[in-house]
């Protein structure tokens, strides 16, 4: 049966093959109650199942680090956590000992509690966890009845694209790309851990397919679009031969961004553009610098806290930040303090419910409130001054008190490291992220506490226009051109250039053609985004004149529309660049910036 399923890009690549449908589920479990002289035996199963699984998770950890990461391998300590979750597992111990159910019975109705809480809060970060739990519980269920890991059980021969309603983390892990060349869930999103981990893999993938592993057969001819996000099951003759010469062209494309790698930043027009990389973890440095980054322009750093049970040592902190600011020691390594809250949770922050975390108590606001976590943050910032170029990146700032009170604490820390005789550089900068309406409305006051801005397009695009990013139904509506947001922009680009301070941009938006068009045109000079993206930016970069982005954002900023202003800049730039080069690889869906993966 032919079938044209469109989902969500997730791994890159152009594949054919037959299809392979997985058809796996969470295992039944009867419905069994025990005797009270068997309550200590089937406690002691529990465990001993929650032990074995809590080995197993780890040594797969320990052979993704091996294998493909040390940021790949963080995605299964999620699952460590639950497996040492007390409410999960004494919660599973009362149903044994107070009703009599056996272990297995006992975790599943537990399980079950937990994913009805979790979708009922409508939490992103829990329901981003949804595909953990189902890792988990399926594992300790398996080993509670006995029974083996769900097998592939590819036939012998081709390989294929592989089909499923969804698939675990470990599941994916283990996948050998010689044997699948493809992989289509009906569930899932770009940044669910299964698509990180098809990415590592260099795997193309497809997700949020919804229903085609009910449509699909196995054996059945397809081809995968893992660009554009695209699944065709028994294509045309002329569709195979399309899609044949598009991978062609892609891989050729992928060949000439490398040779870019090694030439300056320079727009043909001679002014001469910084070009650094959003960064998650340390090691990602190198990868940074491979891919020709000038240096650090967003270094997360809840990789620290996120999934912790206890503040980070400030040693620990010190020697993350001291490996990039060396890594990059000609160079300006830009490290953002904690911006917890939101989607991102440390286990040790007693967080409040909150109808709207995102508006919430976050990022600043939590740094100030909880000063103890900060300092410590602040102690290891400032003992890393002294290998670099370290400026301290401020996120969510919306008055002057909070710059003020941080540079206060900054202060105070500094004099105690005098005193103990430690050393750090006393001529760092300390500047804030540009995010909300209110930092852009009083930015010329902000700019005289702040040694530069950076502008999050992302936050600054869903709270001008009260969209959340996230939500799929309002996706149409999450526009980078409206002319409000290119008012703020321009109104932040300015008050920078008043105030002599640098304002770069380290959003989604500086990831698109248009995008960077809009902010050359505007006036920007600093740019940071993902390491594989540095290479594409700078072909824009060397494509366009400043002059004549100029030009067109002049025009653009009168436009009453965002298709109005979408189109103008399409204009404008389409004179020195062909877009469709650009086909599948950029877009402007409001993906999260802040991909933390633990």
């Amino acid at each position: 049966m032919r079938l044209i399923k469109d989902g969500s890009a997730a791994s890159p690549g152009i594949v054919e093959g037959p299809l392979f449908v997985l058809r796996w589920e969470v295992p039944r479990v009867p419905h069994e109650t025990i005797s009270s002289s068997a309550t200590d035996e089937e406690l002691e199963r529990l465990a001993n199942a929650v032990e074995t699984v809590r080995a197993d998770i780890l040594a797969i950890k320990e052979e993704t680090r091996t294998r493909l990461g040390s940021v790949e391998a963080q995605i299964f300590d999620p699952q460590v956590l639950m497996l040492e979750d007390e409410e999960l597992l004494e919660g599973a111990r009362d149903y044994i000992r107070d009703n009599k159910l056996s272990a297995a019975r006992a975790f599943e109705i537990k399980v079950l509690e937990f994913r009805s809480e979790w979708r009922r809060t409508g939490h992103p970060m829990l329901l981003d966890r949804l595909n953990d739990l189902l890792d988990v519980e399926t594992r300790v269920l398996r080993s509670l009845l006995g029974l083996e890991d769900p097998t592939l059980g590819l036939p012998d021969g081709l390989s294929h694209i592989l089909v499923a309603r969804d698939l675990t983390p470990s599941m994916t892990v283990r996948l050998d790309p010689a044997r699948i060349v493809g992989i289509a869930i009906d569930a899932g999103s770009r940044t669910s851990h299964s698509a990180i981990l098809a990415r590592a893999l260099h795997i193309p993938a497809v997700v949020g397919l919804r229903d085609l592993s009910e449509l699909a057969e196995t054996g059945r001819p397809a081809i995968l679009d893992g660009r554009a996000g695209r699944v065709i099951v028994d294509p045309t003759e002329q569709e195979r031969r399309v899609y044949r010469e598009r991978d062609t062209r892609v891989r050729e494309w992928e060949r000439d961004l490398l040779r870019l790698t090694d030439l300056p930043a320079v727009t043909p027009d001679r002014q001469p553009i910084l070009l650094r990389a959003n960064i998650d973890l340390p090691g990602d440095a190198e990868v940074a610098l491979e891919h020709g980054a000038q240096g650090i322009g967003l270094f997360r750093t809840e990789f620290l806290v996120v999934g912790r049970s206890s503040y980070p040592e400030e040693e620990e902190q010190y020697r993350a930040y001291r490996h990039v600011t060396e890594v990059f020691s000609g160079d300006a390594v830009y490290i953002r303090t904690f911006d917890l809250g939101g989607d991102k949770y440390p286990r040790f922050l007693e967080m409040p419910p909150e109808e709207n975390p995102f508006l919430g108590w976050r990022g600043i606001r939590i740094c100030l409130d909880v000063p103890d976590l900060f300092r410590g943050q602040l102690r290891a910032l400032l003992r890393a001054t002294a290998h670099g170029d370290v400026r301290i990146l401020l996120p969510m700032v919306n008055e002057i008190s909070e710059v003020t009170r941080t540079r206060e604490m900054l202060e105070e820390e500094e004099d105690r490291l005098r005193a103990e005789g430690v050393l750090f550089n006393a001529g760092y900068k300390v500047g804030i992220m540009v995010e909300t309406p209110a930092a852009v409305l009083t930015a010329t006051n902000l700019a005289r506490h702040a040694d530069f801005f950076s502008i999050g397009t992302n936050d600054l695009i869903q709270y001008t226009l009260a969209v959340d990013r996230g939500n799929a139904r309002l996706g149409d509506r999450f526009k980078p051109f409206h002319p409000a947001v290119l008012q703020l922009l321009d109104r932040t680009v300015r008050a920078g250039r008043e105030a002599g301070i640098e304002v770069s941009v380290c959003g989604e938006l500086a990831a698109n053609p248009l995008g960077m068009f809009l902010l050359l045109g505007l006036g920007v000079s600093a740019f940071s985004v993902g390491s594989p993206v540095l290479p594409e930016i700078k072909k824009v970069v060397r494509a366009v004149p400043v002059a004549e982005a100029r030009s067109s954002v002049a025009v653009a900023l009168n436009a009453r529309s965002a298709e109005e202003a979408a189109a103008v800049l399409m204009e404008g730039i389409s004179e020195h660049l062909d877009l469709s080069q650009f086909s599948g690889r950029w877009s402007l869906a409001p993906e999260d910036e802040d991909e933390v993966i633990a």
